[in-house]
């Protein structure tokens, strides 16, 4: 007499389940379609618009986050060095060139699935144009290190992977269709432990 019911109770808990999951997957896979690849960046510049994907309008509301306009700013992540390999806390990486013009750029180091830097930390967690120390043509270079290292250095306090995300604010190239042709940071493995 309970069988039928209960049978079919486990078979719409499985599909809603399964669905709910399978949900969370695809808008933990990506930010939506339409990525713009320059290296090891990648950033998303039309999931800040309302022509954005369904998957971008879903991954910005499941984040929480209040995204800039199209001329405001620009995010670029990166996940790999320029041989294409992970980026892992435990190892020590270069970072250096120029970024594309904008009026303030800030750079971060993030664990997968992790708030962003903490302001009252010790450690230099997060640089930006105003305080980086530049050569006379304008090139920088930044060495991200688990160890301190003297110059401009971000600490990589997390374990494991992780990302960095450079962020332009008020820049032209966000609302450019010749974002193809910009220069981006060269970002080069250093060396492993301590």
């Amino acid at each position: 007499m309970f069988r039928i019911p209960f049978l079919i109770a486990v078979a719409l808990a499985i599909a809603f389940g399964g669905g709910i999951w399978s949900t969370r997957l695809a808008l933990d896979a990506t930010t939506g379609f339409g990525a713009l690849r320059i290296g090891p960046w990648e950033a998303f510049p039309q999931a800040q618009t309302a022509d954005a994907d369904p998957y971008a309008k879903s991954h910005r509301a499941n984040a929480g986050k209040l995204l800039y306009a199209s001329a405001e700013g620009l995010t670029f992540t990166a996940t790999t060095d320029m041989t294409g390999e992970r980026l892992v806390a435990s190892c020590s990486y270069r970072i250096r060139g120029h970024t594309p013009q904008a009026r303030f750029w800030t750079l971060f180091a993030q664990a997968p699935g992790a708030a962003s830097p903490s302001l009252s930390s010790d450690l230099p967690q997060a640089l930006n144009s105003r305080i980086t120390l530049r050569q006379p043509n304008g090139e920088f270079e930044i060495t991200a290190s688990p160890t301190a290292k003297s110059g401009n250095w971000l600490a990589l306090t997390q374990s494991g992977d992780f990302r960095l995300v450079l962020t332009l604010f008020d820049t032209p190239t966000a609302g450019s269709s010749g974002l193809i042709d910009l220069a981006m940071p060269l970002i080069e493995k250093i060396g492993c432990g301590p």
